[in-house]
């Protein structure tokens, strides 16, 4: 399916970002392979497939494609986010999950404020969209809270959102 060159074959650019409670870093090749390993859901495991080929097509872009592991500074593992790649016209779209045990604490709402403020101070990067299935009102919350605004049309997935600088 992909080519999966050693981890030293590419020059990955790895991310760490710190949050009162969290700690987000982009996923290196192995943990990424892992995530795919132990998926259960055919669609997320496409999806999660599908990010580690970005990441190995693009691997100068490695923190637009790579799954970012969230975690409490405890170690406990929250959930993930990413971004979808760069467009040309600089913007970058973001997808997020908390574990069902985390979810209603917040986790969601300070990791998506945290990478979306550190995307928006990337050279290019013009802004970043998000869509939220349309009953998941507890998502489009996040976004608000997050200085979305919505865009007022549908995307794939659902309302679309965008936050600028």
């Amino acid at each position: 399916m992909y080519r999966l060159p050693a981890e030293s074959e590419i020059q990955v650019k790895r991310m760490t970002i710190e949050t009162t409670r969290l700690i987000i870093h982009t996923a290196s090749q192995e943990e990424m392979l892992k995530i795919i390993g132990s998926q259960k859901d055919d669609i997320l495991k496409t999806a999660y497939q599908q990010m580690l080929q970005g990441c190995l097509d693009h691997p100068k872009q490695w923190v637009w494609y790579a799954v970012w592991i969230i975690k409490c500074k405890d170690g406990s593992f929250v959930g993930d986010l990413c971004f979808k790649g760069v467009k040309d016209d600089g913007s970058v779209e973001i997808g997020y999950g908390i574990k069902e045990t985390h979810k209603g604490q917040g986790y969601a709402t300070e990791a998506v404020n945290a990478a979306v403020a550190w995307a928006l101070q990337q050279p290019g990067i013009t802004c970043v969209e998000a869509e939220t299935e349309p009953g998941n009102y507890a998502s489009q919350r996040v976004l608000e809270k997050c200085g979305f605004i919505p865009l007022g049309i549908d995307g794939e997935e659902g309302p679309r959102f965008v936050r600028t600088r």
